[in-house]
């Protein structure tokens, strides 16, 4: 199972421009690592002050994997 639609529907929901939205998925023995590419003004919004944005999205998709015994790390790509 492919967490990836749910992941997109959480960053898009925080981010301004949505339509630039990128996830790349790479999965190796049970573990999935998502890695995000978005637009640099929304690369802030995305991590939020002090990390809690993205933790919190970390979390929410690390619960999920868990359920199915997987594990899945969200990586944001900054460039």
């Amino acid at each position: 199972m492919s967490y990836r639609p749910f992941l997109e529907t959480l960053i898009k929901a925080v981010v301004e421009h949505p339509d630039q939205i990128q996830i790349e998925e790479e999965s190796d023995h049970g573990t999935r690592t998502f890695f995000v590419h978005c637009n640099p003004d929304d690369v802030g919004k995305v991590i939020g002050k002090s990390g809690r944005v993205v933790s919190a999205i970390r979390c929410v998709v690390s619960a999920v994997a868990a359920k199915s015994r997987e594990k899945a790390y969200v990586k944001i790509v900054t460039e």
